[in-house]
């Protein structure tokens, strides 16, 4: 059974940064697509970035390339998402996912497995 465990949310300060990291386990992940969303209360769930397991290769959203990097430990089974120059507008509860791929998708709907998110908070 696959399980997503995030952790290193937290409350920061508006420039700060976070780190956050994703523990996958209950299968091979070879050729998935591990990704990271977020959601704030009364909106959809958006998506953040992706990262292919096998070969590495990156997506971001748009409108966060530059200040957030997605990263994968194949040894460790952890996805990572580390987070710099945050802004209050970031505040949202983070949530890991897993894709079985190739193609990548940026619609929550498409993913199959998911974490139970992890809260973080950008003060102002």
């Amino acid at each position: 059974q696959v399980q997503l465990v995030e952790s290193g949310g937290g409350l920061v300060q508006a420039g700060g940064s976070l780190r956050l990291s994703c523990a996958a386990s209950g299968r091979t992940f070879s050729g998935y697509n591990m990704g990271w969303f977020r959601q704030t209360p009364g909106k959809e769930r958006e998506f953040v970035a992706a990262i292919n397991w096998s070969s590495g290769r990156v997506y971001y959203a748009e409108s966060l390339k530059g200040r957030f990097t997605i990263s994968r430990d194949t040894a460790k089974n952890t996805v990572t998402l580390q987070m710099n120059s945050l802004k209050p507008e970031d505040t949202a509860v983070y949530y890991c996912a897993a894709d079985t791929g190739p193609l990548i998708y940026y619609s929550p709907s498409h993913y199959d497995y998911w974490g139970q998110g992890t809260q973080v908070t950008v003060s102002s």
